[in-house]
């Protein structure tokens, strides 16, 4: 049968009716949607232009669903700014899927996190979403390094000297020894996103050589290195973690996630001690 021919339809020798062929209700059935295994809520600084590409990045695992919210924030990174944050968490929470539940909702900015303390946090998170799972960026580093079992650690940050100093103390304050501290002290959200891969990578290969480091925690959710966990861990032969890496597996246990994520590197192949 010719081309022309298979298309060759009937003429109508009437006028044509202008009226679409009305089907009705269909039958339509409905299952578990994106979410089918776990939602879960994150609340994002405006500024930031990180956290959400490495989420999507790192886990693609069906039936696993990220959902955000933007918080309004100041570019630049101080003490202020950060306490400015508090209030803004709980109407932020309250955008993200209103009426649906939630498996997890984490906060995305370590030093806010930091400034905040994880208390209060959670406590602003469940104003919105009444005895949710929470997480941060510190939480989630907290419990990384309980699962990898490392007491030790390399601090990499690109916050301002004071921030650092502020984060040394809370680690140091729940157990931790923080036997390295460096910064690229880039005050600038839109800086501290635009450091390059080779800078930080740089910087942990220096770091992992400090006698005492047992693990490297690369702090902002802002920095761009989660995808590459997996090779840096392979080329400084101790675990690396990161606020979005770190985070990220985190919301996953807290949802009932285990599955194993080979391309983010050991964390991501533990459970929550």
């Amino acid at each position: 049968m010719s081309v022309s021919a298979a298309v060759t339809r009937p003429q109508s020798s009437g006028p044509v009716d202008p009226r679409p062929v009305d089907l009705g209700v269909l039958p339509s059935e409905i299952d578990g949607g994106l979410a089918s295994r776990a939602a879960i809520g994150l609340a994002i600084l405006a500024t930031d232009q990180t956290l959400e590409h490495e989420f999507r990045a790192l886990v693609r695992i069906p039936g696993v669903a990220f959902y955000e919210a933007r918080l309004f924030n100041d570019n630049d990174i101080t003490p202020d700014t950060l306490r400015a944050m508090g209030p803004r968490i709980a109407p932020t929470v309250d955008l993200i899927l209103p009426s649906i539940p939630l498996d997890v909702v984490g906060f995305g900015c370590t030093s806010a996190t930091m400034t905040l303390g994880e208390e209060a946090v959670f406590a602003e998170i469940r104003k919105a979403r009444p005895g949710v799972a929470c997480t941060t960026p510190v939480t989630g580093a907290l419990a990384a390094f309980k699962a990898l079992g490392v007491k030790g650690i390399g601090l990499l940050t690109p916050y301002a000297p004071e921030i650092n100093q502020g984060l040394v103390r809370y680690f140091t304050g729940r157990g931790l020894d923080i036997a390295a501290v460096a910064t690229f002290d880039r005050r600038d959200d839109r800086e501290a996103a635009r450091i390059s891969l080779a800078s930080i990578e740089a910087a942990a290969e220096r770091m992992a050589q400090v006698p005492g480091v047992e693990a490297i925690f690369i702090s902002c959710t802002s920095l761009r290195v989660a995808e590459a966990v997996a090779e840096l861990e392979r080329r400084i032969g101790i675990p690396v973690t990161s606020s979005n890496h770190a985070m990220a597996w985190h919301c996953l246990r807290l949802a009932g996630i285990d599955d194993v994520v080979p391309a983010g590197g050991r964390l991501f192949a533990l459970p929550v001690s």
